[in-house]
């Protein structure tokens, strides 16, 4: 079986890494490497307070002070890790946001910071409570949708280097 076809038959794709070793160094030295992964975990747990608060709120009308101020701080970390995370692409890949590597994470991210302006708006608009705080659920369940995506791409890449990098010992006897 030729390396670049697989057991049906077809090509496969030749494996190319999330990171060449040159993207890789400076994802490694750059401190926004860190921003983000200290802002991630930040933003992930505002959001699952933010859920709690804006369920309860529709569900039994109390605590709507608590469910707006919320949003709002779940919207300010996705605003900062938005702008650090550009900021960070820019260092490793050498452009703001949209390359290759991460085009469809950053479609859905646009997604989810047009969501939680909409929901901003409709704050300071005076829309009723209940159908902003369902902006703000919409929002939230593309948010999860997007770092479900990073996730993915990330295990899948710490995978693939992993196996990638291994030495070929398959089928060696000593």
């Amino acid at each position: 079986m030729n390396v670049l076809e697989t057991r049906s038959g077809r090509a496969a794709k030749p494996y190319v890494p999330l990171y060449t070793p040159e993207q890789r160094v400076r994802r490694d030295r750059t401190r926004w490497t860190l921003v983000q992964g200290i802002l991630a975990p930040l933003q992930l747990l505002a959001m699952v307070i933010s859920v709690v608060l804006v369920v309860r709120y529709l569900r039994t009308g109390e605590g709507l002070l608590a469910a707006n101020v919320s949003v709002v701080i779940k919207t300010l970390f996705l605003y900062v890790i938005m702008v650090t995370g550009a900021i960070w692409e820019k260092v490793v890949f050498g452009q703001y946001l949209f390359h290759e590597k991460f085009f469809w994470e950053d479609v859905v991210s646009m997604v989810v910071i047009s969501l939680h302006t909409v929901y901003l708006y409709g704050l300071f608009a005076d829309w009723t409570p209940q159908g902003n705080l369902v902006i703000a659920l919409a929002a939230y369940a593309c948010y999860t949708v997007n770092a479900i995506q990073f996730l993915l791409k990330l295990r899948a890449a710490r995978l693939a280097d992993a196996h990638h990098s291994a030495p070929a010992t398959a089928g060696v006897t000593a």
